[in-house]
């Protein structure tokens, strides 16, 4: 749906900075040509530091050590290759062809805390969409926050996508019953829906996105729904625990990671892949309605990690 041609080219280029990072941290690692104990506990050290979590670095690094053992490895180049190649592995296992099918209608649930970009992430899926000629409908339902409804509207207005919303203070659930009311009416083909990322409780907060994916469930004959989890690539670890406390809450589908090319750690991307088995749909890499990508596995691999040390 989104460009597929472009995503391997747009991925490479949103990781570049992660890939300086990770050339820095790796680059000795895998520059010093032998295996022993101290490059094991270094490579494992590097990832966890490059925000990957401990428990997907531990869990990568002790298959990497099996392979060395399998195979009589004894350069650092042959591990090198099997870790990128394990990076490639971790994605594509949980990966989706097309996580939102022109075929299908749906309603795509996003959620995330305030700040980490929902609202420009929004606009960008609808101007995608639209552009592959699907009709979009907006649902402003996060309704404490006046700037938030505001800002969804001028989205609207900029791409020509209309946006059901309430005054702020309103219900969110209402918007959503509206916004589904209105998409069978005008028979819409992608019904996305802006929600709140910070009321006076987390219980709160997670509470309210529950109603409001039951809204959906019950309205939303017609339709598959997706949930897709927005995250800021800066977030580091945090970010692990808020897949965690949304998924658990509304059981998320999938992951944006915004802000991928302002961050020297874009580590999460393969900790939430392989402690949570959330994939990676999308990456979004500015302000622009059109920086953005489907998130390529092989493009982050080849950007991060230290190029071939024979070539």
């Amino acid at each position: 749906m989104f460009g597929r041609l472009k995503r391997k080219e747009k991925t490479e280029e949103s990781s570049q900075k992660t890939g300086s990072a990770w050339k820095r941290a790796f680059g000795g690692i895998f520059g010093r040509g032998g295996i022993d104990d101290d490059f094991w506990e270094e490579l494992e050290e590097a990832l966890i530091v490059s925000d990957v979590g401990v428990q997907t670095s531990m869990e990568i690094v002790e298959r990497l050590q099996e392979l060395a053992e399998e195979n009589g490895w004894k350069e650092s180049e042959q591990v090198r290759e099997a870790l990128h190649d394990r990076i490639v592995t971790t994605f594509n296992e949980i990966a989706e062809d097309d996580p939102l099918p022109d075929s299908t209608k749906t309603v795509l649930l996003v959620v995330g805390v305030n700040g980490v970009g929902k609202t420009t992430s929004i606009a960008k899926i609808a101007q995608s969409a639209k552009s592959e000629g699907r009709s979009v409908l907006l649902a402003a339902a996060d309704t404490f926050r006046a700037g938030a409804i505001e800002q969804i509207k001028i989205w609207g207005d900029r791409l020509g996508v209309p946006v059901i919303a309430q005054n702020a203070g309103g219900d969110p659930g209402a918007v959503t019953f509206d916004a589904m009311s209105a998409a069978k009416a005008r028979n819409v083909d992608l019904v996305i829906v802006d929600t709140a990322g910070r009321l006076q409780t987390k219980h709160n907060l997670m509470q309210e996105l529950k109603k409001v994916r039951g809204i959906i469930d019950r309205e939303g004959e017609g339709f598959i729904v997706k949930v897709l989890l927005v995250i800021d690539g800066n977030t580091g670890q945090n970010g692990l625990s808020q897949a965690r406390a949304f998924t658990e809450a509304v059981k998320c589908d999938g992951v944006m990671l915004t802000k991928l090319d302002s961050t020297a750690k874009g580590g999460i991307a393969l900790a939430i892949a392989g402690e949570l088995g959330l994939p990676v749909w999308f990456a979004g890499t500015g302000e622009k309605a059109d920086d953005f990508s489907e998130f390529d596995p092989a493009g982050f691999a080849d950007t991060i990690l230290p190029e071939s040390i024979a070539s």
